[in-house]
């Protein structure tokens, strides 16, 4: 059996409802995954998302986890604080094509949704296909200009993040 993922999870109050669910999602239906949930807990003790999204992208940047979700009211919070950190690849997904291609063409390690926007029900369908995805898969024939692709963007990446 290969080695769990470990996925870390965070919303702000806005995100709390749907993160629950897609945790709730995760435990029933996908064993291989290692749940890392950084909160919030409950709705009496909220946290803005500055607060949350550096969470999740601190465990993946330190290698405490491979890959993660953030929710609050849009997504778009969570994802322009997480990508404020090196090695994090955060996109904003609102339906399965854009989670799936978030994977295929960016290489996301981090989606990001919105509990405002997206429902539980396709949440899940969501993070079902980004996680069934591997770079460049359904693009194959586009397989060398998305490596080049990202090889830019981490050159980017190492020159803006010294």
């Amino acid at each position: 059996m290969a080695d769990k993922i470990r996925l870390a999870i965070a919303s702000d109050l806005s995100g709390f409802p749907l993160k629950q669910e897609i945790v709730k999602h995760l435990a029933e239906r996908h064993p291989e995954i290692e749940v890392m949930d950084y909160g919030i807990d409950d709705a009496e003790h909220p946290q803005p998302y500055f607060i949350q999204a550096p969470k999740v992208a601190l465990a993946i940047h330190e290698g405490r986890a491979d890959r993660g979700i953030l929710c609050c009211g849009t997504g778009q919070g969570m994802a322009i604080v997480a990508n404020k950190h090196k090695g994090v690849y955060a996109c904003v997904v609102d339906d399965i094509f854009s989670g799936e291609r978030a994977k295929i063409v960016n290489d996301a390690n981090v989606i990001t949704m919105g509990g405002w926007i997206t429902a539980p029900f396709l949440a899940k369908e969501i993070v079902d296909g980004w996680l069934a995805m591997s770079f460049a898969q359904k693009m194959e024939f586009k397989r060398d200009f998305l490596a080049n692709a990202l090889k830019e963007v981490k050159a980017l990446e190492e020159k803006n993040f010294r």
